[in-house]
């Protein structure tokens, strides 16, 4: 397997709970209320497990990986995926302070930018960004960074960390009537073959 194939597997599931998201923002927006622990929820996955395991394995690991190839950081790919991870950041901050003033207007306001700007950045890295670093890795390359991907999971996240984030986005799958990533993408979503 890859590193690129985790790091798309890990986008179906971030995928996932951007349908949930934007279902909570409807509500929100509808009856002016929110439903302030399945946001805090929602908030609590995308920092952990979008940014904190996702987005800290592609800037901690693949950009550098993809820098040293060649790849420029600015002006080339790596810089504009990390520019749109720290507003990505700004995002899930807003909302965060959002559900601690209860205040649903922003919540939807702030959630309807995120998931703007992550399913056009995750279409990105999808479609352009990891085929590149596809083409650019060797084998050895390749396994370098699965040992990596690896150390995340294992040192920065815990031990069973991403499953427990992998339960959470299903839970709110279920809870708001949104599909499950595949069990084959979810399997794949976790690079510490548990």
């Amino acid at each position: 397997m890859k590193p690129t194939e985790i790091l798309s597997a890990e986008h179906r599931v971030i995928e996932q709970v951007l349908n949930v998201l934007e279902k909570m923002a409807a509500q929100a927006e509808q009856t002016g209320a929110l439903e302030k622990r399945d946001a805090s929820d929602a908030v609590e996955f995308f920092r952990m497990f979008a940014d904190k395991c996702h987005h800290g394995k592609e800037e901690a690991q693949l950009f550098p990986a993809m820098e040293a190839k060649g790849f420029p950081r600015d002006g080339g790919p790596t810089g504009v995926m990390i520019h749109e991870h720290e507003q990505g950041r700004r995002y899930v901050r807003a909302m965060a302070d959002a559900i601690k003033n209860d205040n649903a207007k922003e919540f939807a306001r702030n959630g309807r930018a995120f998931i703007e700007l992550l399913r056009q950045h995750i279409q990105k890295e999808d479609h352009c960004l990891f085929s590149m670093a596809d083409q650019a890795f060797s084998p050895a390359d390749q396994a370098s960074l699965l040992a990596a991907f690896e150390a995340v999971e294992r040192d920065h996240m815990g031990a069973g960390t991403h499953e427990k984030f992998l339960k959470l986005a299903n839970d709110l799958a279920d809870c708001y009537g949104v599909a499950h990533a595949t069990q084959a993408e979810t399997e794949h979503a976790c690079c510490c073959h548990h």
